[in-house]
This record gives C-alpha cells, sequence and structure tokens, in this order.
C-alpha cells in the first residue's frame, strides 16, 4: 500500500488526472503522485519529445488563475515509492508561488491539489522537468523582466511613445549597424 507524502496515514488509490494521466490520488489532500512510468507512457501517447529543449510557453506570473496553494504545499516530504525526499520546483504566478516536487531518485512527481490544472494552463504538464532545469528557470526570469520592463516604459512614456521606443528597438536589434543607432541615441543623452 502506497501513501500520500502529505498526509502519512492515508493510502493512495488509482486514479487520472485530466488529459488522462495515470496517478495515485490522495483521497484525502486531493494530491497526486505521478509514476515515472506513467508519466513517459502518457508523454508517448501525446507525441511528446521528452528529451525536448526547455522554452517557456507561457510566462507563469502572466497567468490570470484563481488558484490558491494548499497549506500542505510547504510540507516537506518523501518519495510514496522509494522514501527519498522530495526535491522542490517552484513556480511563481502573479502574487504567489507554489512547488511541484520531484523524487531525485525514481524521477516520480508529486502534485498537490490543483496544480496539475495550473501546469496544464502553463503547458508545462507535457514537460514537468522543465521546472527543475535552470534553463527553464533562467528564461523565465528574462522573459518575466523583459514583461515588466515594457509596462515600466509604457507607464513612463506612455503607450503612444513606448510603441515608437519598441519599435526602434527591434528595428535596431535586427540592423547589422545598429549598435551605431544606440550609441547615436546614448551620445544625444549625454549631451
Amino acid at each position: 500500500m502506497v501513501q500520500c507524502p502529505k498526509e502519512l496515514k492515508t493510502a493512495l488509490t488509482a486514479g487520472t488526472l485530466a488529459g488522462g494521466l495515470a496517478a495515485q490520488c490522495c483521497p484525502d489532500c486531493g494530491g497526486a503522485w505521478i509514476r515515472p512510468e506513467h508519466y513517459a507512457e502518457w508523454q508517448a501517447e501525446q507525441s511528446i519529445d521528452p528529451d525536448a529543449e526547455p522554452h517557456v510557453a507561457q510566462v507563469p506570473s502572466q497567468l490570470s488563475t484563481d488558484f490558491t496553494p494548499p497549506s500542505l504545499d510547504n510540507r516537506a516530504a518523501l518519495c510514496p515509492d522509494c522514501k527519498h525526499y522530495l526535491v522542490r520546483g517552484r513556480i511563481q504566478l502573479k502574487e504567489l508561488m507554489f512547488f511541484v516536487e520531484r523524487c531525485p531518485n525514481c524521477q516520480g512527481y508529486w502534485c498537490d491539489r490543483g496544480e496539475w490544472d495550473v501546469l496544464q494552463q502553463l503547458q508545462l504538464d507535457q514537460h514537468l522537468n522543465y521546472i527543475f532545469n535552470d534553463q527553464w528557470q533562467a528564461q523565465v526570469k528574462a522573459l518575466d523582466l523583459t514583461i515588466r520592463e515594457k509596462a515600466a516604459t509604457i507607464e513612463k512614456l506612455g503607450p503612444e511613445i513606448a510603441d515608437k521606443i519598441f519599435e526602434l528597438a527591434t528595428l535596431l536589434e535586427d540592423h547589422p549597424n545598429g549598435d551605431f543607432g544606440v550609441a547615436y541615441l546614448m551620445r544625444r543623452f549625454e549631451e
């Protein structure tokens, strides 16, 4: 009998997550244990390349959701199958964050109640390994910074001028001598 890693006295039962993924589910906390072999089979059925290069389909901080992480999300846990401590991968939403957990030994995943639905919205359900990948995390940070920087530019200059700035930036980035244009603008503002 496999026990829930969060509700230690509760046995997990066979279930299916949205999208048809087989999982061991906790009837008490609503969490789900995704065994690596079930996840690999599901990926194959979906024609998903498990070795695809990490890329951000949607920046988590831009997701509009009413999801609230359960209180058990902060509880440390052991793998239901091999009893190793689960490591946590952070997902930062607009005003909150949650953690998906993975066993470093058997590579199974634990999702607390509601997390699988958010992962589907972020298109991370197909590549849970991205959450634990430094390259993906760096991409998320860079994209988030770009979004915040654009919002600040619009706020300070107004949408009309900001659009012109964004257009000019794209033109200069794509031009072989674009750095000359940037240098020209910088000299103009130093005077």
